[in-house]
């Protein structure tokens, strides 16, 4: 079964969408453990589209799709405006240097990808897509 919703880029829909995942991956017996994780990774990428790539402008607007396939879940974050970032080139950084420079950020799609069992990147139809699974075992 697939799992729509679509937001328009604004601050305050994060907390929408979280709620959205959560409703979802709950319906799937997942640990709460494993829904607060999953839900952090959507965040995640989806903060980071609405605040850098859209600098929040209601105009815009992300779609995700939750899709309960049989041995793993399917995250789909489709944005049809934002620049296209190369996952390839990303180089995740080291937290003592985080912790030395004392940024506040830089270490979110570092937990994606700790999170997540895959994390792709892709342009299809003019838009970008950011494909997401994790492997569950069926309780």
């Amino acid at each position: 079964m697939v799992h729509y919703y679509k937001v328009n880029c604004v601050r305050d829909n994060l907390r929408l969408i979280r709620e959205f995942v959560t409703v979802v991956l709950r319906n799937l017996s997942l640990s709460e453990i494993e829904v607060n994780q999953l839900v952090l990774a959507v965040d995640e990428i989806c903060s980071n589209l609405i605040i850098y790539s859209h600098n929040c402008n209601p105009d815009y607007f992300l779609e995700i799709n939750i899709e309960d396939q049989a041995d793993k879940i399917l995250f789909e974050i489709i944005d049809q405006d934002a620049n296209f970032f190369d996952i390839s080139e990303y180089q995740e950084p080291k937290i003592s240097n985080i912790i030395k420079e004392r940024r506040k950020g830089g270490v979110g799609l570092m937990l994606v990808n700790r999170i997540m069992d895959t994390v792709e990147v892709s342009v299809e139809d003019h838009q970008n897509i950011w494909r997401m699974t994790k492997k569950i075992a069926k309780k």
